[in-house]
This record gives C-alpha cells, structure tokens and sequence, in this order.
C-alpha cells in the first residue's frame, strides 16, 4: 500500500488548547461587554501561532481572580491555565490596556448621562489596605487607621469613575500624594479638571499649592461641628462609594500583591469591569430599541 504525505506548515502543527464546555461565572463578561473591550485587548492576531487560549476566556480567568480573590494556582479547571492567565495580564497591563479601556468607558456613560467628555471637578480620597506576606516587604503603618498595609490614593469624577489612582506605603501622607495625583489627573483630562473635593486631611498650603501648579483648586468638605452618627458629606461620598465598588472585588480587600503597580493595576481592572457592566447594559438597551 503506497502512502503518501506532505509537509505540514507550523499552524496546522501546532496543538492548541481545547477547553470543555463549561458554565458560565457571575464574573464572565458579558457578548456587549465583549464587543467594547476586544479592540483595546487584542494584542496579535487571534491565529498567531503562540496563542493556545481564546482572548475572552483569558479575561474571563483575570475577572475571575480580581472578583473572587483566589490565588493565581487555585484557577478552576475550566477556565485556561493559571499561568497563561497571568502571562496575558501581565501583558496587558504593562502595555496599559486597561487604562486606555477605563478612560474611554468614562468619556461614554458621561456622554450617556449628558455631561461633557472630560470633567471639570474631581474627587480625592485614600484607602489603607492590611498588608500580606507577599506584600509585606514594602508596607508602612497608617496610625491613623492602624493598620500595616498599603494605601490606594484615588480620583474620581462626580460620577464616581476613574480618573487616576496610584500606590503608595500606609504611612505615606495625603498631602504628599497630592502633586502626584493631580498630575495624573489633568494628564488623563486633558487639563479640564478645575476643581478637587477633598476631606480634612488634605488641609494645609502645601497640597494647595501642589494642585494649584497644576490648575486646580482644592475644596476641603469638613465635617459639621455637631456630628451625631452617621453624615452623608457633600461631594465626598461619591469616592467612598467608589471605594465600596472596588471592595466587592475580593482580590482588592487586602493587599494581595508583591509590587505596588500591580495592586494599582489590579482597581483598574476592577474599575473597567464595573463601567464596561453600566456600558454594556447601555448597549444590550440600545440594541432592543
């Protein structure tokens, strides 16, 4: 019996993953949700040759690790590989994919909700996280809230969306953070911010000439001078709600990570998640219209 063969090229060589049918997570993104965040998350061509997993479901695995705070080898096994996984984060990270997707998405649902693209008033706040032993080489001690861990400096529009965050230790000072922050701000605004909200322990000249080197003024909410119990602030509760949106992702209520970036990286993939869920709802809305 005569056999013959040809050669094969590369693709038709290579072994690629097939992952089972499986059900879906409350974290899996949605086909709306999809559809807005494949451009800015496609790095090469979905036939290039060292890629052995769907694009959707490598997200699918990083929203699964940021929402339910496993460990990176605790991935379940139908989703891809921990390690492919965390390879395309890293990859999207470092080259900034969510930070583009995050800064668009704000421009949308403030269109969506007839506001300007860029805002003209921001709100500032800090959040201490308890240290871990992968992050405890770079932690600091916050006294005032007692805690050894990390601090999330955080600027929100008035609609509570990103603007800027960054990380710093616990014992690291508001105001010191202030010239940093503002900056990232009008870089991300395109100088449009003109105002600040922020609490008491923003007070003093320093912060105040730091914002004002770059355009804004800050305003100090203090609190009533009768204070009984619980007092919804004005202008700042929009940032502690935001706190609160990040806090339902249970990668972000302690500080999981060896570098400060990828704690900074790892909100920003929890900011994009939360407006790409308002954007695609906004979508699936328009579609049935």
């Amino acid at each position: 019996m005569l056999l013959t063969c040809r050669s094969k090229t590369a693709v038709e060589v290579r072994m690629t993953t097939v992952l089972p049918v499986r059900k879906p997570y409350p974290s899996d993104i949605s086909d709306e949700e999809w559809s807005l965040a494949a451009p800015y998350l496609t790095l090469m061509r979905e036939d290039a040759g060292q890629r052995d997993y769907p694009l959707r479901e490598l997200l699918n695995g990083l929203r699964y690790v940021v929402r339910t705070g496993i460990p990176w080898r605790s991935m379940p096994h139908d989703l891809p590989r921990w390690d492919a996984v965390y390879g395309q984060a890293v990859r999207w990270m470092r080259v900034g994919c969510f930070d583009a997707l995050a800064q668009d998405l704000r421009a949308v649902l403030r269109m969506a909700g007839e506001r300007a693209p860029e805002p003209t008033a921001a709100v500032l706040d800090s959040r201490t996280l308890r240290s871990t032993p992968e992050s405890g080489a770079r932690a600091g001690y916050d006294g005032a809230k007692r805690k050894r861990g990390a601090k999330v400096h955080l600027a929100v529009d008035t609609l509570g969306h990103l603007l800027a965050l960054h990380v710093t230790a616990a014992d690291a000072s508001d105001r010191d953070a202030v010239e940093r922050l503002v900056q990232e701000v009008q870089d991300a605004t395109e100088e449009s911010v003109e105002v600040a909200y922020v609490d008491q322990g923003y007070t003093g000249e320093r912060p105040a000439a730091a914002a004002a080197a770059h355009g804004i003024r800050l305003e100090v909410v203090k609190l009533p001078e009768a204070k009984r119990g619980f007092v919804l602030l004005p202008r700042r509760w929009v940032v502690e709600r935001s706190f609160a949106w990040a806090t339902r992702c249970r990668r972000l209520v302690r500080d999981y990570e060896c570098l400060a970036q990828t704690l900074a990286d790892m909100h920003t993939v929890a900011f994009s998640m939360l407006m790409l869920k308002k954007a695609g709802n906004l979508a699936q809305i328009h579609n049935t219209l």
